[in-house]
């Protein structure tokens, strides 16, 4: 797929994108559908009664088919509603990376700006470890694009018996290194690692295992999961 991000964005990307994906499931389960509204000078939102502590990321020009990061926005620059905005663009500055420190981010040429503009919000809301993020159109020509920070959020644990599924739907969801996800998924939940040349091992908090072995085109080959759970009598 053409696409003007970075390599180094997109193995971020991908480090995000197994956690990112079962943590975005989670909070969709969460947040009820229906009518939704929001004052970013309170930084709440809103939607079918119940209401999120959100911050602003951006917004999507939907005609010009670019990204306008909150800290730059005239509107928003400076206030609370755009601080994670500003975290993202200070992370960016150490890293070198422009789709966080650009102002404006032009994402007309993928092959698909609307989905570039869903990867953008997905891998911010992967390196803020926020619990989820949310798109709305805003306007006839925009969408704003927030993140939440609150604690009522459930937040996604590994789970013995859906890890295979999550490892597998998180690598699928975005292509590349297959080893960089896992790797972000079992870093992000601090277990315990170990790595050989062809397979990722680690250490799950109920005091189970599970081992992830890549072929050599460094996609997922296998998911064995050992529970802990006692065997049965």
């Amino acid at each position: 797929m053409a696409t003007t991000f970075s390599a180094q964005f997109l193995h971020l990307t991908e480090q995000h994108a197994a956690w990112g994906a079962q943590q975005l499931e989670t909070f969709n389960e969460f947040m009820p559908m229906g009518e939704w509204s929001a004052d970013l000078g309170q930084r709440l939102y809103r939607q079918s009664g119940r209401e999120l502590r959100i911050s602003l990321l951006g917004t999507f020009d939907v005609n010009a088919e670019s990204w306008l990061w909150a800290w730059a926005n005239p509107g928003f620059a400076g206030s609370p509603v755009a601080a994670a905005a500003e975290r993202l663009r200070a992370y960016g500055q150490t890293r070198g990376l422009p789709e966080f420190t650009d102002e404006l981010v032009p994402l007309a040429g993928h092959d698909d700006p609307r989905r570039a503009v869903e990867t953008l919000a997905f891998t911010a809301m992967g390196v803020l470890g926020a619990a989820g993020y949310i798109g709305v159109q805003a306007s006839p020509d925009g969408r704003a694009y927030m993140v939440t920070d609150d604690p009522q959020v459930p937040r996604a644990e590994p789970d013995a018996i859906t890890l295979p599924r999550v490892l597998l739907t998180g690598t699928g969801l975005v292509g590349g290194s297959a080893r960089r996800s896992v790797a972000g998924y079992f870093d992000h939940h601090d277990l315990p690692v170990r790595h050989t040349d062809d397979r990722m091992s680690a250490g799950l908090p109920n005091g189970g295992t599970v081992e992830v072995l890549f072929d050599d085109l460094d996609r997922i080959a296998s998911v064995h999961v050992n529970s802990g759970a006692p065997a049965s009598p």
